[in-house]
């Protein structure tokens, strides 16, 4: 009991220690020597099987953090690794030390590297690939070593990105060979333009994945090295820092507080992709797929802009307690620009929830039951979840 008593107090201070990063005057380094000291104090006590911390630890720990964050081998180079390498056997000491120099040395190198990445990958699209030319290309990228330059690491970038566009090169020419077969009129593309229109599309693909990874700050990287440390425990603990709690807690209860909207960042502000139905958004009929939200104001105060604005900083601002009012500056698809208000609700994601259906075959009559998941309230344990919904069905 006393035991209990104290993991749950643990527990309580791992919760405090994650909320108060956002006190600017406690550095990032304190804040996240606590988190370290505090998550291997209660694994270490209170794991049901608790791994001895040692130089076995810190190599697994070592290879599986690298291979999180560079698993196609792209942005780290070989000096990098050897440089890393000094603390292959050090992690174990580091860790019961709250010592995160490994973790400094490694996000700040992945950032300088990722930069250099992003330059690389749209120098070798500037060019068009040539597909009467044959080589190979080894995807097997756990056997295969980091390169020792910069050349080679774009000849890596050149072959996994022509790779990657092929099979949109190949699709292309299957979809223009079709049209200039059944459509009368149709001017089918040349292999150069379908071969640049393909390039087109894994640059936006890029574009979108580093834009994405721009929006990541020290502690998301930090929450991964922590769970790399958490998951040599077992595969199925893992910490949560506390926006990815309440996302789960979302995921798992299958229901939200807000607009009903599914947004896409843009360079121009947070775009509609998705329409949730039954909510606000779907009632209220203001909004459409494709409009851009570009601010949003809290019930008659001065609006925010969110252009450029990370896109969980800007669904925080928009998400709220049910009755509550936003206003949303929004760019529709038309090219106007109004403001929107709409009153937050609960919103239910269906497509979280369980369904039946009864299908005849002959004489005979089938019931199915389909549980895309196992779904149930934290905050509530009345709400709806997944075994009620399903005794409800089966009955």
């Amino acid at each position: 009991m006393k035991r209990n008593f104290i993991l749950g107090f643990l527990v309580i201070l791992i919760a405090v220690a994650s909320c108060s990063f956002t006190n600017k005057a406690f550095e990032s380094d304190d804040k996240d020597k606590l988190l370290l000291d505090l998550i291997t104090y209660v694994l270490e006590r209170g794991h049901y099987e608790p791994k001895s911390i040692n130089d076995d630890f810190s190599v697994n720990v070592f290879n599986d953090f690298i291979d999180i964050i560079d698993p196609t081998k792209r942005y780290f180079l070989e000096e990098d690794i050897l440089e890393f390498e000094r603390y292959k056997f050090q992690l174990d000491d580091q860790i019961k030390n709250t010592d995160i120099s490994f973790f400094n040395l490694v996000h700040k190198r992945l950032e300088q590297r990722m930069a250099e990445a992003k330059e690389i990958y749209q120098e070798v699209l500037d060019t068009p690939f040539d597909y009467d030319f044959d080589e190979s290309i080894n995807i097997d990228y756990k056997n295969e070593g980091f390169v020792s330059s910069r050349k080679e690491l774009k000849e890596r970038w050149r072959k996994q990105l022509k790779y990657a566009t092929i099979d949109t090169y190949d699709s292309k020419i299957k979809s223009e060979t079709l049209k200039a077969e059944t459509e009368a009129g149709h001017k089918m593309l040349s292999l150069k333009e379908i071969e640049e229109s393909a390039r087109l599309y894994t640059r936006d693909q890029l574009d979108d994945f580093f834009d994405f990874i721009n929006d990541l700050e020290r502690k998301d990287w930090f929450v991964q090295y922590l769970n790399t440390i958490v998951d040599e425990f077992d595969p199925h603990t893992y910490y949560f820092a506390p926006e990815d709690k309440d996302k789960f807690d979302i995921s798992m209860s299958g229901k939200f507080e807000g607009i009903g909207a599914r947004l896409q960042k843009k360079a121009e502000g947070a775009k509609i992709v998705e329409i949730i139905s039954g909510g606000p958004v779907w009632r209220d009929q203001k909004l459409e797929v494709g409009d851009e939200i570009l601010k949003v104001g809290q019930d008659g105060d001065a609006p925010v802009d969110i252009v450029g604005m990370r896109l969980d900083d800007a669904i925080k601002l928009i998400k709220g307690p049910k009755g509550t009012v936003v206003d949303l500056t929004v760019r529709k698809v038309d090219g106007t620009v109004e403001v929107v208000s709409i009153t937050r609700d609960v919103v239910e994601l269906e497509e979280s929830y369980a369904k039946s259906a009864t299908v005849k075959k002959g004489n005979q009559k089938f019931g199915i039951i389909h549980l895309p998941k196992f779904y149930v309230d934290f905050n509530d344990y009345s709400n709806r979840n997944a075994a009620s919904d399903v005794a409800k069905e089966v009955n």
